[in-house]
């Protein structure tokens, strides 16, 4: 799968994700770019799903209107340390049948 890193994650997280295409929003070259027009990017480029930490996201966008999931990374912290205890969470996802769209809060269990 595709997937893209948003600004707000260390991107040493891509390393968590050995299985699937994994880009920063700055290998894009879409740093500043608002969210709703970084999902019309995202859908464009043939990307899957989304990593953020933005916990507004999910609220501020209409996800019918896109074929993509964004998962919702939630912690207490956005560092590297503390995030990659999320990531095998993502991955069991990723590795199901069909991603559902839209958002997935991932939390510690």
């Amino acid at each position: 799968m595709k997937l893209l890193l948003d600004e707000n994650l260390p991107k040493r997280l891509r390393q968590d994700f050995p299985e699937h295409e994994v880009f920063t929003v700055r290998d894009k070259g879409w740093n500043g770019i608002k969210n709703g027009e970084l999902l019309k990017l995202m859908v464009a480029d043939g990307f899957d799903a989304l990593l953020t930490f933005d916990k507004n996201l999910q609220y501020q966008q209409n996800f019918a209107k896109y074929t993509l999931t964004v998962f919702v990374l939630t912690a207490a912290i956005n560092q590297y340390r503390v995030l990659t205890l999320l990531s095998p969470q993502v991955n069991e996802l990723l590795a199901g049948v069909d991603l559902p769209i839209g958002p997935i809060v991932i939390r510690n269990s």
